[in-house]
């Protein structure tokens, strides 16, 4: 039985909002990040980098202290605003592909920790004590987890019903994305959420393992203090159903020393290769990955598709993995060797020709997308992904709603 609960957020005055809110932080370029805080004085990036002229000068501890100095800053030039009461929200985007919407609230600690709330991803331990660090110093979180649910047709009724009212904002952004929201404050449509959440049982991260690692650690280490908004963390919940989930296509930097006969031979070991010549082939199934190599684009097919007994095994990240990019190509941390990286599912498979002909790396794979029931059979038999298996939308927007701690 899953617990959410209202909270009393913090968000965007009304006619600042499309000003206020920003992608998150990691996506913007140099050339951006540097147009935005120049530029635009309501930018949330401004919290998110306050230190953004003399950053190397600011150590983490300043940097975390002048974040929650601007945060407040904010708050007291009523660009940001304190709700009254708590409240939970309904949110929608809306982009040229693609619709989601879902439910903005607290989710319980208790429930993370017993596994009513379900992981399927690893953590580093060192990223999970630096975003706590962060929690602790400046007291919010804008970064909600993405919560996924079992599709559930008395709630998308409501939702239905919802979307019809006045929202509470209605703005575009330069991407050409809508976003809609809705504040949800009434004594009964709150409780009709709770008690519907109640009912659904198990919810399964999507996106933000860290985050809900980092909020935890906070909650062991403080939760003597009796602040009691240290037992949730911001979740944004949204259908199954409605969730978008994309590929991390890989790009390596050498053969590991082998001609390309041996290695397209060594390939032949587990793969049925055929070569695709300037097609730009991607896998249409699942066993089935793409490849880039000195010009031209191949189609690989796993020979034996019934020889796993593990779940986790069965993955195609981890089948490229365990017949490839180990034994072949030489490549053991998928994390930390600089010989691979890595290219989201959501950008055209010509990014992957392209950075390959530019010759800083050799060959380039595409993986079929993970399905949610692959997902949902790893969490619930306590496995975990390879690193970078997984891009998932909906991406929350900074400065949207805000969770103080």
């Amino acid at each position: 039985m899953a617990k959410i609960i209202p909270f009393h957020a913090v968000r965007p005055a009304a006619d600042k909002v499309s000003l206020v809110t920003s992608r998150s932080y990691e996506e913007y370029s140099a050339a951006e990040l540097a147009s935005q805080l120049d530029f635009n004085p309501f930018s949330f990036l401004h919290i998110l980098n306050p230190a953004y002229m003399n950053q190397q000068k600011a150590g983490l501890e300043k940097r975390f202290k002048l974040v929650a100095q601007k945060y407040r800053d904010f708050k007291s030039e009523e660009i940001l605003i304190r709700e009254e009461k708590p409240v939970m929200f309904l949110y929608h985007i809306h982009s040229k592909t693609r619709d989601f919407i879902g439910i903005i609230a607290g989710t319980s600690i208790q429930d993370y920790q017993s596994d009513v709330i379900k992981k399927h991803e690893d953590t580093l331990q060192y990223r999970v004590e630096l975003f706590k660090d962060y929690l602790h110093q400046t007291g919010f979180n804008t970064e909600p987890v993405l919560i996924t649910y079992p599709d559930d047709e008395v709630l998308n009724q409501w939702i239905g019903l919802k979307r019809q009212s006045n929202p509470l904002y209605e703005f575009s952004t330069t991407k050409k994305e809508k976003h809609t929201l809705w504040k949800i404050d009434s004594d009964e449509d709150l409780a009709f959420l709770e008690k519907q959440f109640d009912a659904i049982g198990n919810v399964y991260i999507a996106d933000g393992h860290h985050r809900s690692a980092s909020a935890e650690l906070l909650y062991e280490e403080d939760k003597g203090t009796g602040n009691d908004h240290l037992n949730y963390f911001m979740s944004f919940l949204i259908a199954e159903s409605n969730v978008r989930i994309y590929e991390y296509n890989r790009i390596i930097r050498d053969l590991n020393g082998l001609s390309k006969t041996d290695f397209l031979e060594a390939l032949g070991n587990h793969f049925w290769v055929k070569n695709k010549e300037q097609e730009l082939w991607k896998p249409e199934r699942k066993f089935q990955f793409g490849m880039y190599l000195d010009g031209e684009f191949y189609a690989l097919q796993l020979k034996d598709e019934n020889s796993f007994t593990s779940i986790a095994d069965r993955l195609d990240a981890q089948i490229l993995y365990d017949k490839v990019l180990h034994p072949i190509l030489g490549i053991t941390d998928l994390r930390n060797d600089e010989r691979i990286d890595y290219i989201p599912g959501n950008q055209s498979i010509t990014t992957i020709k392209e950075v390959v002909d530019e010759g800083d790396f050799e060959i380039g794979f595409m993986l079929f997308p993970t399905e949610i029931s692959e997902i949902k059979s790893l969490a619930d038999n306590k496995l975990i992904m390879p690193p970078k298996s997984t891009y998932i939308e909906p991406k929350f927007r900074s400065g949207l709603v805000v969770y103080e701690i």
